[in-house]
């Protein structure tokens, strides 16, 4: 099954980077990114992540939480959080069970060799957690200001 805008967010439940359960509707109420990203550490990764992390504020003042998932390890994101100061929750989806329920675990292809990985999607999804926009195939340049230009 495919998501598409207007559906409901599947809820789930995965660790964060310190090992405690976190669950998507913790955050009913607040408008939520969530977003799914390949790998810690790498450099498109880090980008994102950082630019997330520079709008932080703007994002809060619009009430809303960003929540970032790979199938990194919690120890993984622990170490990737505290090395650029991430305010934000980066989910654990080692399984990558929720990665594959939104759609983002995908096969992909480099130097004629398909593999599965993670699409970097960004999902909004409002108060009531209905998805209001879905962004696949995201490229990291300007990706921030559009989201928040839908919030």
């Amino acid at each position: 099954m495919s998501l598409k805008e207007g559906d409901i967010a599947p809820n789930f439940t995965l660790q964060d980077e310190n090992e405690n359960t976190f669950s998507l509707s913790d955050y009913k109420g607040k408008k939520i990114v969530l977003y799914f990203y390949p790998k810690d550490n790498t450099s498109g990764c880090t980008k994102e992540a950082c630019a997330f992390k520079d709008n932080q504020r703007n994002f809060a003042d619009k009430n809303a939480v960003i929540i970032g998932i790979s199938k990194d390890s919690s120890k993984s994101h622990a170490n990737f959080k505290e090395k650029y100061g991430l305010p934000f929750i980066l989910g654990a989806d080692t399984e990558c069970k929720v990665c594959e329920e939104y759609g983002a675990w995908v096969e992909k292809s480099m130097y004629g060799r398909k593999y599965m990985g993670i699409d970097r999607s960004t999902f909004l999804i409002d108060e009531s957690g209905k998805i209001l926009k879905i962004w696949r195939k995201v490229k990291v340049a300007g990706h921030i200001e559009a989201v928040l230009a839908e919030i």
